[in-house]
């Protein structure tokens, strides 16, 4: 079988040894200094000034939301776009902050949010920020999305978690708004089991991303950030900042083994990056001779990190053709990420106004994918190639 992942870490045995060691080792392991050398390392990577760690992908999201709230940069009632074609940790944290999803239709030829959709709900629409979800290693037209948005006074945030290392000409993936998100979890391009980050160049948003990170705490800031707050709300000794509480936040910590991990698979990701990207330039030539198939469009990008490799088929019968192709070759495979979220039960359970979306849609019932990671071997990319044959 090729399953969707099959190691939890690239370069498994020697991680896993490591790990062992660290483990073995560590004087501590709740949040501390690997966690924050981890964090460095990934702003370097990222190209941006600030990385704050948490313990998943979703709390980075659910984290950056309630921070944008606790500033005052939304409020309850906002209207947040977002990816229609997305997860549900993208979506699930709107709803809680008590502010109004909206979702923007995806183009099918990126699988991803466009400047035109962005226009054409604005037509209708008016937005407070815009959460984008860069899905399965594509992007839109992220500098044309950036201008749209600043134009509009709208704050615009990126899921990244499926795109890291994902370029554009005009930079990475993941630094075209306010801040971005990133995960970690195993099946992503580096793995610390579970983990995520947000990257921003915004130092307040950085401080306050670690007070809700932390209880809504100052523990983790640095000294001259505790200074600050403890004598804007009178705190005027150290036993007293112990247990005071400066905004709402949650307890989303991760532990030094996340940032352990991280240090130590970061090493591997430029050859994780390379190999996702070869393997789905491989398969992606069955995809392009065959008509029942269509081919996403990347030209825009300079650089492919593929998460997962989509299959969109024309009609909803021949994505249950191909479906069971797949599946009688023993490739495991998923739908679409969540589909169009407007089906799921979450959502229709607290959010009514439900908007057309005629791209999502069709991926909804159209597009599914199978795995990609550097495992795959020659045998494994020609069996998904066979597949994907008129």
């Amino acid at each position: 079988m090729i399953p969707l992942i099959k190691n939890t870490f690239l370069h498994e045995l020697e991680t896993k040894k490591a790990l062992a060691k660290f483990i073995l080792q560590a004087e501590k392991l709740s949040l501390g200094p690997e966690c924050s050398t981890f964090e460095k390392q990934f702003a370097a990577y990222q190209h941006t000034n600030e990385a704050i760690l948490f313990n998943s992908g979703g709390s980075a999201n659910l984290a950056l939301i309630q921070s944008l709230k606790n500033l005052a940069l939304l409020k309850d009632g906002s209207k947040m776009g977002f990816s229609a074609l997305t997860w549900s940790t993208n979506v699930m944290p709107i709803i809680q902050m008590n502010m109004i999803p909206v979702p923007i239709d995806i183009d099918v030829k990126t699988l991803n949010v466009s400047s035109d959709t962005l226009l054409e709900r604005l037509e209708s629409e008016t937005l407070d920020a815009l959460f984008l979800t860069n899905a399965l290693g594509f992007t839109g037209d992220l500098p044309y999305i950036q201008k749209i948005c600043k134009q509009n006074d709208i704050i615009l945030i990126e899921d990244n978690c499926e795109s890291l290392g994902t370029e554009l000409q005009e930079g990475k993936a993941g630094n075209f708004g306010l801040a971005a998100t990133f995960s970690f979890f195993v099946a992503h391009h580096m793995s610390t089991i579970e983990g995520g980050m947000v990257t921003t160049k915004n130092r307040e948003l950085a401080e306050m991303l670690r007070i809700v990170r932390a209880n809504g705490w100052d523990r983790n800031l640095d000294t001259p950030q505790q200074t600050n707050i403890r004598t804007k709300f009178g705190i005027e000794s150290e036993f007293d900042a112990k247990y005071t509480f400066y905004d709402l936040g949650y307890n989303l910590r991760p532990t030094e083994i996340t940032g352990f991990l991280g240090q130590y698979q970061i090493q591997y990701l430029e050859e994780c990056i390379n190999i996702r990207e070869k393997n789905y330039l491989t398969v992606e030539q069955e995809v392009k001779d065959n008509p029942d198939l269509i081919t996403p469009e990347h030209d825009h990008l300079t650089r492919l990190s593929n998460f997962a490799i989509p299959v969109i088929c024309q009609t909803p019968d021949l994505r249950k053709k191909y479906v069971a192709r797949f599946s009688s070759s023993d490739i495991e495979v998923r739908p679409m990420i969540a589909g169009n979220i407007q089906r799921q039960p979450f959502y229709t359970k607290y959010i009514h106004k439900i908007f057309d979306l005629p791209s999502t849609e069709f991926i909804h019932t159209c597009g599914f994918y199978c795995g990609n990671y550097p495992e795959l071997s020659r045998d494994n990319l020609k069996s998904i190639r066979n597949c994907l044959k008129k």
